[in-house]
């Protein structure tokens, strides 16, 4: 018998308003909010710059919400240490911007931290196949990387359905996050495909169209149905 997991839901940080970020926080932590995604670009990977470790550590002192790490720069290995120090955190990369993805996984494994990988659109599953085992956490990234805003990549949600049958196949522990575009509409979607994990931005939890509590019950109402 397989037991249905809850989805959990983490709010992306580089959406928020960070004129009033304390604020905001203590409203995520008290409305249900389970990590806090943080996006880090490096003007390379991505042609975006966003978020860095000074950031990420600031979020670690002034909320108990564990960090959601996603790099989406080049030479990931450059990099991990500043972030996988940092308690309770889970690091992601995308493995075809290492030369070698499985040390790369050992390296976060080394300073403490859970490791996942982040897949985009156009990145076949059969490429990470060998990486499953190794990672706690599989980011699909459901629009290209590197703004928010962006619409979906309708392949996606079919490669999220796949990857759930195959974690259930070989018995994998992993959780499967969809990362863009997680609208009103799409979440229910991502969600029976198999989603564990949503990142909510500007198209649901930070659109401006109500508060920010309010959309948080009303994601979680949405996650409460059958």
């Amino acid at each position: 018998m397989v037991v249905k997991k809850p989805v959990r839901v983490a709010p992306s940080m580089m959406c928020a308003d960070f004129l009033h970020l304390a604020d905001d926080l203590r409203v995520l932590e008290g409305g249900g909010a389970d990590f806090l995604h943080v996006d880090i670009m490096d003007g390379h990977y991505v042609p975006n710059f966003t978020l860095g470790p000074d950031f990420c550590r600031a979020l670690a002192r002034c909320s108990h919400l564990p960090l959601d790490i996603h790099l989406m720069v080049e030479n990931p290995d450059a990099h991990i240490e500043a972030f996988a120090t940092i308690p309770g955190a889970t690091v992601s990369f995308h493995p075809e911007a290492s030369r070698h993805p499985h040390r790369t996984l050992s390296l976060i494994r080394s300073f403490g931290a859970d490791c996942g990988i982040a897949v985009d659109p156009s990145m076949p599953l059969s490429a990470i196949d060998e990486l499953l085992p190794f990672v706690r956490r599989v980011c699909i990234m459901t629009v290209n990387p590197g703004y928010a805003g962006q619409k979906l990549v309708p392949t996606t949600i079919a490669k999220i359905a796949a990857l759930s049958r195959v974690i259930a196949d070989r018995v994998l522990v992993v959780d499967i996050e969809a990362d863009g575009n997680v609208s009103w509409d799409n979440i229910p979607v991502m969600v029976a495909a198999g989603a564990d994990i949503l990142v909510a931005g500007s198209s649901s939890l930070f659109d401006g169209a109500a508060g920010l509590l309010d959309n948080m019950r009303r994601i979680l109402e949405l996650l409460s149905r059958d």
